[in-house]
């Protein structure tokens, strides 16, 4: 049905808050580059209106720490446009103090909790091989 893969890989050893602190923040940056992810208003039988969700099923997928840097690097050799959320953005509290704690790590050092993709099926599978499915 879908060309492309929509792929989320979070660091397994995180706390249950962070996964989906994480996973929210990466979807934001998906969806938000990607307009046509975006579906129509949702109605409910009473005619109350929704905002719309993506159209495409979204992977959730788990590694620990050195499997998300070769992801995060085969994603880079690939250009694959990605987000990308580092431990370090859990002590700040917005948008600016983010992109300035991130601007401080290259991707050699940075410590990875999430990444997400949204490329070819065949290349988001081999960008994210070795991860297994979140349980």
């Amino acid at each position: 049905m879908f060309d492309t893969k929509f792929v989320i890989v979070l660091r397994e050893d995180l706390l249950a808050w962070q996964k989906l602190n994480v996973t929210a923040f990466l979807v934001s940056g998906i969806a938000g580059t990607n307009k046509e992810l975006i579906g129509e208003v949702y109605r409910d039988a009473d005619g109350n209106a929704y905002n719309p969700l993506c159209i495409q099923p979204i992977v959730i997928l788990s590694a620990e720490q050195e499997l998300l840097r070769t992801i995060h690097r085969r994603a880079l050799q690939r250009e694959v446009p990605c987000s990308l959320y580092i431990e370090e953005m859990f002590s700040t509290g917005h948008d600016a103090a983010n992109r300035e704690i991130f601007a401080a790590f290259n991707p050699d050092d940075a410590k990875v909790v999430g990444i997400a993709m949204r490329s070819d099926k065949k290349i988001a599978d081999k960008i994210s091989k070795g991860a297994r499915m979140h349980a």
